[in-house]
């Protein structure tokens, strides 16, 4: 049978290293997962114990395209509470995850051909959505001195959108208001799209992050409650775009979609008033990063970004590698360790590199630093 071209995109390494792991605990291993940006956490408990509850009394069909108006409002005064801004709830559009927000921001905003800048490390889902749709990803080379986001020096002329992530994956680095301004600025005088994707707001440590929408309006913003609100395996992220872009966004929605699964809905809506539970997880992440950066130095990983969100350490191991790839497997073999390698982040300098998730229990971080720095001494 024939094939589209569109299906010739890279695998998402991480899920490789996923299976990886899994095949070894399938064979009895026990194995620490720094690999996968998962919170070890679920869904809140009330949010969950509000899902029983409405299971009981409603049989959760289809809702409206652009979500529950309920969920719409409380995510606009979401933005209120975290950053003061005013948002109109019809902004507001809610999606299957943060990767359905992708595919209708690219749908929405570019044709065939267009070409949509990346920072590069960056996540690797942006570059292959945009691929399989027809979009060209230009890669911009982040240099350490910017914490390894762009900055306006980096964006070519002729740029159709420019993604950016703040806090980043891989490296957990910020934008700050003044750097955040300074893109969104520059795109709006060259006619270029700005995505901002925040999808590990409210996993900070020294600062708040920023978001888009204390800059402008004329920006398109995606979030998802997978990473503050550990509902990753619940698919239900969002989306503000400008008012005028409402419209588009849900015709897209609706026959791309249709709707965002009811029962995801029902738990987001209510996991944004657990604040105690989920501001405990960020207690046990501000535990884990701060094992992780003094950890990780010791075992032998000095070349580290300090992660100002999210809950990442990216490290820098081209003097001990240049295939990160084969070093991650020899880690997981040897260690009993799954990490990221960074060619899933950077095609042109992740070989070099590596990713280090500090999402589990304080318990599995405190373990799987024991066994990195057993396996750097054993190897060297």
């Amino acid at each position: 049978m024939r094939v589209s071209s569109r299906g010739e995109v890279d695998p998402f390494i991480v899920m490789d290293v996923m299976e990886a792991a899994r095949r070894a605990e399938a064979e009895g291993r026990d194995i620490v997962h720094m690999e996968v940006g998962q919170p070890g956490t679920p869904a809140p408990a009330a949010a969950r114990a509000a899902l029983a509850e409405v299971l009981g009394r409603d049989p959760l069909g289809y809702t409206v395209g652009l979500g529950l108006p309920a969920l719409r409002a409380r995510i606009a005064q979401l933005y209120g509470e975290w950053y003061d801004v005013d948002l109109d709830p019809g902004r507001v559009v809610v999606t299957p995850g943060s990767s359905g927000g992708f595919l209708l921001a690219f749908t929405s905003l570019f044709d065939t051909g267009d070409r949509v800048g990346i920072g590069a490390p960056g996540y690797p889902s942006y570059r292959q959505i945009l691929s399989a749709l027809g979009i060209v990803p230009v890669m911009l080379e982040a240099r350490a001195e910017n914490r390894l986001q762009p900055v306006p020096a980096d964006l070519p002329a002729d740029l159709d959108g420019l993604m950016v992530a703040s806090p980043a994956n891989p490296s957990g680095t910020m934008l700050d208001r003044d750097a955040l301004d300074a893109l969104i600025d520059t795109c709006h005088g060259q006619n270029t799209a700005f995505i901002s994707d925040e999808i590990y707001h409210g996993i900070e440590y020294d600062k708040k992050a920023v978001t888009a929408l204390e800059i402008s309006d004329d920006v398109y913003v995606i979030n998802s409650f997978s990473k503050y609100f550990s509902m990753t395996g619940w698919r239900v992220g969002w989306m503000v775009v400008p008012q005028s872009h409402v419209r588009r966004i849900e015709r897209l929605a609706q026959n791309l979609f249709i709707c965002t699964p009811h029962a995801s809905q029902v738990v987001a809506a209510a996991a944004m008033d657990c604040t105690e539970e989920l501001e405990a997880n960020m207690a046990v992440y501000r535990e884990n990063r701060r094992l992780m950066l003094e950890g990780l130095p010791g075992a032998g990983f000095t070349k580290i970004a300090p992660p100002d969100g999210a809950f990442y350490v990216y490290a820098d191991v081209s003097g001990i590698t240049d295939d990160s790839r084969a070093f991650a497997r020899e880690i997981l073999d040897r260690a009993g360790v799954a990490v990221t390698p960074g060619m899933d982040f950077d095609p042109d300098r992740g070989a070099g590199t590596l990713r280090f998730s500090y999402a589990q229990s304080t318990a599995r971080i405190r373990e799987g630093l024991s066994r990195l720095t057993l396996f750097m001494r054993n190897r060297a």
